[in-house]
């Protein structure tokens, strides 16, 4: 059954409004007709069940019916932070980051990333981004529609550390090293509710510098198992870890 985020919270009312792009695709690729069923996310995070009650020319108009109980969002609020990669694989991360749970992507400018970040272009990128994440949250059915951010630098990533309760680093010198207990450790302290950074590198990776300032300032060093993984695939693979410590073990 299809599911639509709206911008508004819920106040009580007893019908939603659709419209632009949930209006196109309700009445010209879903094709759907009044009786109809379908689900609404309020900003908020409240999920109902709505009928199709009218449709207009550019409006349609649908009555609540019944609400979703089920929680579906991870345990733990997790921000994937990437050092800026290719476009495509950024574009991977939010796509499937927002399948496996995450609730915020915040790439960073990093000293080895690849693609050079235009101002110019930053408005039309973020809104193809923010589509991605919209109609990924949509497909697997999230209650959430999960932030993301324009590039920052290294420095405003640290800052905006101070709002987590756990700063990792995913750094592939420790898996090489052999490294393997911390990421388990970490999981395994932390609670329910709890807020998480995870920086990931670009392809070239972090350099000693980025490290060296990460870990003055509280980030902890994290390794991801034996095998070198890829910018886009690493996230994924704690996204999944996370999910199995939380949600599957208990």
């Amino acid at each position: 059954m299809q599911r639509y985020f709206l911008k508004e919270t819920y106040n009580g009312q007893k019908s939603v409004i659709l419209s632009d792009d949930d209006y196109h695709h309700i009445t010209h690729v879903m094709r759907m007709k009044v009786g109809d069923t379908f689900w609404v996310v309020f900003s908020d995070s409240k999920t109902a069940l709505v009928a199709l009650e009218s449709i207009s020319d550019s409006t349609i108009e649908a009555r609540i019916m019944d609400w979703e109980r089920e929680d579906k969002e991870l345990p733990v609020r997790v921000t994937i932070a990437s050092g800026l990669p290719k476009v495509d694989k950024l574009e991977w991360i939010i796509q499937k980051g927002t399948e496996l749970g995450a609730v915020e992507f915040t790439p960073f400018i990093a000293e080895r990333s690849v693609v050079k970040w235009e101002e110019k272009k930053a408005k039309k990128k973020l809104q193809r981004w923010e589509k991605i994440a919209k109609e990924a949250a949509e497909q697997s059915h999230r209650q959430f529609l999960p932030l993301v951010q324009s590039p920052v630098k290294l420095k405003e990533i640290v800052t905006y550390s101070q709002n987590f309760d756990w700063k990792i680093l995913a750094f592939e010198e420790a898996a090489k090293e052999g490294e393997k207990s911390q990421f388990a450790q970490t999981l395994s302290e932390m609670k329910q509710g709890d807020r998480i950074l995870i920086v990931f590198g670009p392809e070239g990776g972090i350099t000693d510098q980025e490290t060296e300032f990460l870990l003055e300032n509280d980030f902890r060093i994290c390794g991801l198992g034996p095998r070198i993984l890829r910018t886009e695939t690493a996230p994924l693979y704690t996204l999944a870890a996370i999910s199995y410590h939380f949600e599957l073990l208990r």
